[in-house]
């Protein structure tokens, strides 16, 4: 949706979806999308089209080498215009710039990284994703890809999925109680191969206009599923602390990319930070109010939070958790169990202080009367998800490049 804004600069929207197009075996996703029948991805896709981004970054999306999965979601879903609802199509899409690379979820460790005694190295063994260099059933599983209208500068994309967590300076490593070391759930071979983004990091830049804009996508590990030692919750705070040293002068010397460059992001390049950050800034299990890390960052614009009316209406007829959150419920991004941890904002979408400009923003979560409702609906154990598309919304923001 490019067009001109009062300064007569570009205005693009951007986009992060943790859209759930993750299947449990692997091939299973190339299947489903080889067709243009899916149930699942055609909802996605009618959402997508519906919101419009120009740039857009999908979580859980299964990698598959070669752009096979991407491309058949272009060609089958994003390509043909949608109408789940029978409301009218939504106006085909195209992204003629993907990019995907390779993700630590379900690459085997080779290491017993749950400390249950059993090193679980084959797929399909009982215990596979815990020992995983990233939780996951097989090689790629919960992937992400990112979709664009604008050139993507391949040549320039950083990736940082093989950074080790041992080589963040004050990281966050998790301890075992039962012994008077600190710091010792993982042994000193277990830390010489165990990887910090629990998915990857990527720094993919696009030209928008003659104008390099960052996207910085990131999928950290949810803050739960462990014990006591919460290696997941403290693996949460520095995947996502790793994504503020990047953004921040002067902080960012010790990251080292795949291709073993050292250093962060150039000093007002412009950047928006795209993701599911499984991290709520008042609410759930994130350690240290992880997600501040971010939103307090003098480099980060964070003044305009993207909104919905749905989500209110949801925090409200769910109550539970719900109703003893700290947060304001119009932020949120995911529907989670009424139980725990409710529903919370995970997903983000937010612009560098220098270089863009905020104009728009919102959280696609219509209210339960909105005839594109049912696009996102209610929990139904039915579904194999448990929703028509993904326990998360699409987050979208406008930035004018300044």
């Amino acid at each position: 949706m490019t067009d001109t804004i009062a300064t007569g600069a570009a205005q693009v929207r951007v986009a992060s979806f943790n859209a759930s197009l993750n299947r449990n075996a692997e091939g299973e996703l190339v299947a489903d999308l080889a067709t243009p029948g899916n149930a699942q991805a055609q909802t996605v896709a009618e959402i997508i089209q519906r919101v419009a981004p120009d740039l857009l970054l999908v979580n859980e999306f299964d990698y598959v080498r070669f752009g096979v999965a991407t491309d058949l979601f272009r060609l089958n879903y994003l390509e043909r215009g949608q109408d789940t609802l029978s409301l009218g199509s939504a106006a085909p899409i195209e992204y003629p710039w993907v990019f995907a690379a390779p993700s630590n979820t379900g690459v085997a460790s080779g290491f017993d990284l749950n400390n249950n005694g059993v090193v679980a190295s084959t797929v399909g063994a009982v215990g596979y994703g815990d020992d995983a260099l990233g939780f996951g059933a097989f090689p790629g599983q919960f992937g992400m890809a990112v979709f664009s209208h604008y050139p993507i500068l391949y040549d320039e994309v950083r990736t940082f999925q093989t950074f080790l967590w041992k080589d963040m300076p004050g990281a966050r490593l998790p301890d075992d109680a039962a012994t008077p070391q600190p710091r010792d759930w993982y042994s000193a071979e277990e830390l010489a191969v165990f990887r910090l983004p629990s998915k990857s990091f990527w720094d993919v830049p696009v030209l928008v206009d003659g104008e390099v804009v960052h996207l910085l996508t990131a999928h950290p590990t949810p803050p739960t599923f462990d014990g006591p030692e919460d290696r997941n919750g403290l693996r949460n705070a520095d995947e996502i602390r790793m994504v503020a040293d990047y953004v921040t002068p002067g902080a960012g010397g010790y990251i080292y990319d795949d291709a073993g460059h050292h250093g962060g992001l150039a000093e007002g390049a412009r950047f928006v930070v795209l993701g599911d950050m499984n991290a709520d800034p008042f609410d759930g299990d994130s350690v240290d109010s992880a997600i501040l890390q971010l939103l307090d960052n003098p480099a980060v614009d964070a003044s305009l939070r993207p909104a919905s009316a749905g989500g209110p209406e949801q925090a409200a007829l769910q109550g539970r958790a719900n109703a003893t959150h700290r947060g304001d419920p119009a932020f949120d991004t995911a529907d989670f169990a009424d139980t725990a941890p409710g529903n919370l904002r995970a997903d983000y979408a937010l612009p560098s202080e220098e270089g863009l400009a905020p104009r728009a923003a919102g959280v696609f979560w219509p209210q339960t009367d909105d005839p594109l409702f049912p696009l996102v609906g209610a929990f139904d154990p039915a579904l194999p998800g448990g929703f028509p598309s993904s326990d998360h919304r699409l987050v979208w923001i406008d930035v004018g490049i300044a």
